[in-house]
């Protein structure tokens, strides 16, 4: 059984026991002891889908209002015309069948890969590669674009990428402890209101149902939510 040091059984015994506003929730996480970096800020949101079905996968990508606090390293697959754009636009490499043989020959130093829709025939054969890590790009995602050089500068500017695990949770980054508590609002609250629109249609009764943020080092504190479907009803 994993030890409690003091650090965290005093934020246990300071965890509001019951759910809280977005405001409330961000403040409760401040007022926890804290370690000496800046702790990033988690949301996990427990979804009323079957993760088995295909056609209630939930997987997209949002830019949040206030950015999330880093950088991603971006690759770009695209035409030798477009290279020098994406380049410019924040890509670590960039590049069609050239850097697809980087990457075949182990080169990952990357986060995110976007590619334009005609290289997509190209990159089929980085499935096996690239699936498995979560990088292999998605029109889902906003990865797979025209507009390759618009997504280079989102996805560097720290873009964030979700999708529902096994158990139907959607977990993502709204920032650092040290934004502005309304930052981190923003954040959340957009956040949530893009889940909220990707609801299936063929999901029944409330879409979300549990909400959690937590700092890496900090205990969950559970947000107050009703669901827009919720909302709607009671109209």
């Amino acid at each position: 059984m994993a030890r409690i040091n003091k650090r965290m059984k005093a934020n246990l015994e300071m965890t509001p026991h019951e759910p809280q506003d977005g405001p409330a929730a961000i403040a409760s996480l401040k007022k926890f002891k804290a370690p000496k970096f800046d702790q990033t800020v988690n949301i996990a949101i427990l979804l009323n889908i079957d993760p088995t079905a295909a056609e209630q996968g939930i997987r997209g990508s949002v830019s949040l209002p206030r950015g999330i606090g880093k950088t991603k390293k971006v690759v770009a697959f695209c035409r030798e015309d477009q290279v020098k754009d994406c380049l410019a636009a924040g890509a670590v490499k960039a590049g069609g069948e050239e850097l697809v043989k980087e990457v075949e020959g182990g080169w990952m130093d990357f986060d995110v890969a976007v590619a334009t829709p005609d290289m997509m025939r190209i990159i089929a054969r980085l499935g096996k590669v690239l699936g498995p890590k979560g990088l292999m790009p998605s029109p889902k995602t906003g990865a797979v674009t025209p507009k390759v050089v618009e997504a280079v500068k989102e996805f560097s500017a720290g873009k964030v990428e979700f999708r529902n695990d096994k158990a139907g949770n959607v977990h993502a980054i709204l920032g650092k402890l040290s934004f502005k508590d309304q930052d981190l609002v923003d954040n959340l609250t957009a956040f949530i209101d893009t889940i909220e629109k990707m609801r299936p249609s063929s999901t029944k009764g409330v879409f979300v149902k549990k909400i959690v943020i937590a700092g890496s080092m900090t205990p969950g504190v559970q947000i107050k939510h009703v669901s827009a479907d919720v909302a709607a009803e009671k109209k």
